[in-house]
């Protein structure tokens, strides 16, 4: 069985086929990942380990050159990777992510949801994206910024006015983007801002920024307590120019492709979740692995029989559990066809799911930690460095306390209208 089918126990043929693309490249990401954390940079070598393999195409169609996967062999893809480095895994997935600017246009245009005179521009855009990841081009999808709003997750400030330079039409970018992956790694980067003049959804667009365009600049590297070596300091833009042929600026298209998302957002964010319960998952095993191994001096009997480790091995093995089940059962809804649930409950659980997902796998760093001991309480071992790269989970793009909150408005609200439905009527 490959690393990714302890995740997704019935991978289909052409699956299988896929997650051992991903089985090969394992070996290298674990031997560069406590490197990798101690150095916090992103191992250039990676890139074209990954591009070599194909897997910078994982998610994209068949008909545009790349793998054919979808959601699920994502999902276990940033899982068996997530066990090894889980920095490059948090990586690949924030590429991963890019497919869906390509995926989801073509698929609102299918549902008609754009006007004719539209399509060719969307079209146009979707498929550059897509066909330059099954090309071998890595793509970082910069849309968070260090400007934080109360009321969203993410709010977007980069601001986008017409330009011309040297006779070509196109757009000028100046903004700054906080976090995203593959800063100054990848090849593009997939830039989403707000067209000067529009302060609705209605105005976000979507930009193909090279890395080493006139007026792109990393942000101060990034000292981060986990996920080290993901290269997530992110981005300044300063009067960036971008051709009017490298971005999607149709008002409205970002709304319409978002409407044909099947859950989490843009419809694969759940698989950022599957690199912390990857982790999780080695770092559970790591120390069972060496409290089986090692023994009492007195007895000779194995550590891990001792009634506290008994104990705390319990308690990893439920949360471990804990994090596939609400991780499995977000996949199911998010994948399952005819659809099991309705679009606005497949949202509301992932909110749930999410933070869920994440304190469970960071409890089983935690119970590592203490059966460990002083033995484990080290900076670059695998505890450490579990322990640190899974309390990235608690923080990543909202909280569990947040994600609660939302989904408790959402049940209330639902409850409230439903009774004042039922006494107008």
């Amino acid at each position: 069985m490959s690393t990714g089918g302890r995740l997704i126990d019935d991978l289909t043929p052409a699956e299988q086929d896929r997650a051992a693309r991903v089985e090969k490249v394992l070996p290298a990401l674990r031997a560069a990942a406590a490197q990798a954390d101690a150095d916090g940079v992103f191992p250039a070598a990676h890139v074209a380990l990954l591009r070599d393999a194909g897997l910078l195409g994982l998610v994209v169609p068949q008909e545009y050159g790349g793998l054919g996967g979808g959601l699920r062999d994502l999902a276990a893809a940033t899982f068996a990777m997530g066990s090894a480095c889980p920095s490059t895994a948090l990586a690949f997935f924030f590429h991963n992510t890019s497919a869906s600017r390509g995926l989801l246009p073509l698929e609102a245009i299918e549902r008609g949801l754009f006007d004719d005179a539209d399509v060719p521009a969307v079209r146009a855009f979707a498929e550059k994206v897509l066909t330059r990841m099954a090309g071998g081009v890595w793509l970082a999808n910069f849309a968070s910024e260090a400007v934080k709003s109360s009321s969203a997750n993410i709010a977007i400030s980069t601001t986008a006015t017409p330009a011309s330079r040297d006779g070509v039409d196109g757009w000028s970018l100046t903004g700054e983007k906080s976090f995203g992956c593959a800063t100054g790694v990848a090849d593009t980067y997939l830039v989403t801002a707000r067209l000067a003049g529009h302060e609705t959804a209605d105005g976000l667009a979507l930009f193909l920024v090279p890395r080493d365009a006139a007026g792109v600049a990393s942000r101060p590297a990034w000292d981060g307590i986990g996920m080290r070596g993901s290269a997530n300091h992110g981005i300044r833009l300063d009067d960036v120019f971008i051709p009017a042929d490298e971005a999607l600026t149709v008002p409205g298209a970002f709304v319409k492709m978002l409407q044909c998302s099947r859950g989490s957002f843009v419809g694969n964010q759940l698989a950022i979740t599957a690199v912390y319960v990857g982790a999780a998952q080695s770092v559970y095993d790591d120390t069972l692995t060496s409290l089986t191994r090692k023994t009492f001096a007195d007895t000779g009997r194995p550590i891990a029989e001792s009634p506290m480790h008994q104990v705390i091995i319990g308690d990893m093995t439920e949360r471990l559990e804990t994090a596939y089940l609400w991780l499995r059962r977000q996949l199911l809804l998010e994948t399952s066809e005819p659809p099991l649930r309705p679009h606005a409950e497949v949202y509301r659980q992932w909110r749930l799911a999410k933070g869920s997902i994440c304190e469970a796998c960071f409890d089983v760093a935690v119970g590592a930690l203490k059966a460990s001991g002083t033995s484990g309480a080290t900076m670059n071992g695998s505890v450490g460095r579990a322990l640190r790269d899974l309390a990235m989970g608690l923080v990543m793009t909202f909280p569990p306390e947040r994600g609660r909150l939302e989904a408790a408005g959402s049940v209330t609200s639902d409850r409230s209208n439903n009774l004042f439905a039922a006494v107008a009527g």
